[in-house]
């Protein structure tokens, strides 16, 4: 029973050492199709994008206030992939990252994920 004791710490602090160390944990390969200064911070956008996203939604869907800023549609139009024009799709700018943190993508429920087009029509799932 002392010996498994031994082993099992012994195998925390193995699997604790190399956790701290930097690159062990793969990122998401982030395509920025059009460079230069977003809307927000970068730490901003990563932490806070869909709420700022959401609180977008209810200004427009509530006020019929709509302003690009935090749009959905200028995100598009800033991260489309230039190779496929969508953000969704294997290496897609939102895709990829949502892919990376088991996060569903429902924008394109309703959405289009190309810039300069309509929404889809129909009744959301």
């Amino acid at each position: 029973m002392k010996t498994l004791a031994i082993a099992v710490l012994w195998g925390l602090t193995f699997a604790a050492a190399h956790a701290a160390e930097p690159g062990r944990t793969p990122l998401p390969a982030i395509a920025i199709e059009k460079p230069g200064q977003c809307v927000e911070p970068k730490d901003v956008m990563r932490r806070d994008h869909m709420k700022l996203l959401k609180h977008q939604r209810d200004k427009t869907m509530h006020q019929g206030i709509r302003t690009k800023p935090h749009s959905l549609n200028e995100c598009i139009s800033c991260h489309a992939s230039q190779k496929t024009g969508s953000v969704t799709g294997d290496g897609g700018f939102c895709q990829s990252c949502h892919d990376y943190a088991a996060v569903k993508l429902d924008c394109w429920d309703c959405h289009q994920p190309k810039p300069g087009q309509k929404a889809a029509t129909g009744v959301r799932p």
